[in-house]
């Protein structure tokens, strides 16, 4: 049924969000004497939108809005130490052990012995090559994609490049923004597992979502069984 099956990273094989969410509110409680928690964390999301053409994704470029924000909420009177703080905070999220989600790791295995799989993902080159390598799971994926944004040109120049047809094409994530519509532009297939925990900047809005055809599961250990009616149903 499918020539290559494609996997997001974070939030689909490890946690990721609430990593962010952590240090989000750690934040607010560094800065709690100059604005309410609420307030700050508006903040940083805002200044993290801004500065993802300069900086991407990932935990470099959100610590750098973290200080940014800090310098711009406190009028400049942020301390040395105070910034010395988030970039502790920062180093502590790049090492931190990956915690893989539930049926990741067995499911993986048996998909990799039937079907070629790739890890498409988006964020820091370097982050992202450190937690697959971290994670395990490595050496079941023929093919690493690590994009700067997942829109539908970025799906049809990965189909290109690996001589793949779009309806032969599956992407599996937990992002409806990045994981779903997009793939579904490109002609691709989709299915949708979600996460616990959504960040902001990935939500849709339920019309966006009108006339859409994908699949959506509990669990990444559905697939296998997902699979199967699929390739049963398209021979009948």
């Amino acid at each position: 049924m499918f020539d290559l099956i494609a996997f997001d990273a974070d939030d689909t094989l490890w946690h990721n969000e609430t990593l962010f969410q952590a240090t989000a509110r750690e934040f607010a409680s560094l800065l709690a004497g100059h604005h309410p928690a609420e307030w700050i964390q508006e903040r940083l999301f805002a200044t993290e939108m801004k500065n993802l053409r300069h900086f991407g994704y990932g935990i470099k470029g959100f610590t750098l809005s973290m200080i940014e924000t800090a310098i711009e909420l406190t009028e400049g009177r942020v301390t040395g130490a105070e910034i010395k703080t988030i970039l502790g905070w920062s180093h502590s999220m790049l090492q931190a052990p990956i915690a893989l989600l539930d049926g990741v790791r067995e499911t993986i295995a048996a998909l990799a012995g039937e079907h070629r799989l790739m890890l498409l993902t988006k964020g820091d080159l370097f982050d992202q090559e450190s937690k697959l390598a971290r994670s395990g799971l490595g050496a079941h994926f023929s093919a690493v994609e690590i994009v700067s944004e997942k829109n539908a040109r970025t799906y049809e120049v990965i189909m290109t490049r690996h001589g793949l047809t779009p309806a032969r094409f599956l992407m599996v994530g937990n992002s409806l923004r990045s994981d779903i519509l997009p793939v579904l532009d490109a002609g691709g297939a989709a299915v949708h597992i979600p996460y616990a925990t959504t960040w902001v900047h990935e939500r849709v809005a339920e019309d966006a979502m009108a006339g859409r055809t994908f699949a959506t599961l509990e669990n990444i250990r559905e697939l296998p069984a997902w699979l199967a009616r699929t390739a049963t149903a398209s021979r009948v």
